[in-house]
């Protein structure tokens, strides 16, 4: 189901953010990109809804994905 990012608490969206920006595997290029950037790029995404929050419920996770893999099929999928 997506969640609003702006239903979250502001601190706890930075945190987010940051846990997904320097998760292994997520890939900026060949150029070193500053946290801080990488956080000011995914909050632009979310702001213009090229990406989503994303809660798992039978997993108990959260993700970002991006608005054109949600499936809007399933309950709270597709709704922004």
């Amino acid at each position: 189901m997506i969640i609003p990012h702006k239903q979250i608490d502001a601190e706890t969206l930075q945190n987010l953010l940051e846990e997904y920006a320097t998760r292994d595997g997520t890939d900026y290029g060949e150029r070193e990109v500053s946290l801080e950037d990488k956080v000011a790029s995914l909050r632009r995404q979310l702001e213009s809804k090229q990406v989503v929050i994303w809660f798992e419920p039978g997993e108990e996770s959260v993700n970002l994905v991006l608005a054109e893999d949600v499936p809007k099929d399933l309950p709270g999928g597709g709704s922004f």
